[in-house]
């Protein structure tokens, strides 16, 4: 969902580097996941909101820069059940990691293993005999998604 990027003050507080949209999102979960060197620990969020561009949190437990200088670089994920249910024909950027891509002439492309955002259009990574960068344009170029089957079907050519 995010990772944690700086300080913010001496109350606590951390920057807090969304991955959601909008970026305050995040702060509508609690508890947090934290990564960490030792493994991971829950963190309840006290508090957050919008600050510029980005967002910063208090965590609770985490009274004073020392504490939350602890923190920095760690991921922040919450569990699939926090999550809204989607609605058909949606999925999170994390359903689509790991399905094989299929073009329209049946010829596997490989695999999806990340998801860019371009600000056009959301592009899957697709890794196989070379990697591939495939607009996620549902109707034009992606022609089905079918998580169950595990895979993503698709009008791209191998050679584009």
């Amino acid at each position: 969902m995010g990772r944690i990027s700086g300080l913010f003050g001496v109350k606590g507080w951390v920057r807090v580097y969304s991955y959601t949209q909008p970026r305050d999102n995040i702060i509508r979960y609690t508890p947090w996941s934290v990564m960490l060197p030792e493994g991971w620990r829950t963190l309840v969020l006290g508090e957050g909101r919008r600050h510029g561009k980005g967002v910063v949190a208090r965590l609770e437990g985490v009274d004073d820069r020392e504490a939350a200088a602890a923190l920095l670089g760690a991921e922040v994920a919450i569990h699939r059940d926090q999550l809204r249910p989607l609605g058909q024909g949606e999925f999170y950027w994390s359903d689509l990691i790991g399905l094989r891509v299929v073009n329209h002439r049946g010829e596997g492309m490989g695999v999806v293993v990340d998801l860019l955002e371009t600000g056009a259009h959301d592009v899957l990574v697709v890794q196989g005999e070379r990697e591939r960068l495939i607009p996620f344009v549902q109707g034009q170029v992606v022609t089905a998604v079918e998580p169950q089957a595990g895979t993503i079907r698709v009008d791209w050519e191998l050679d584009y």
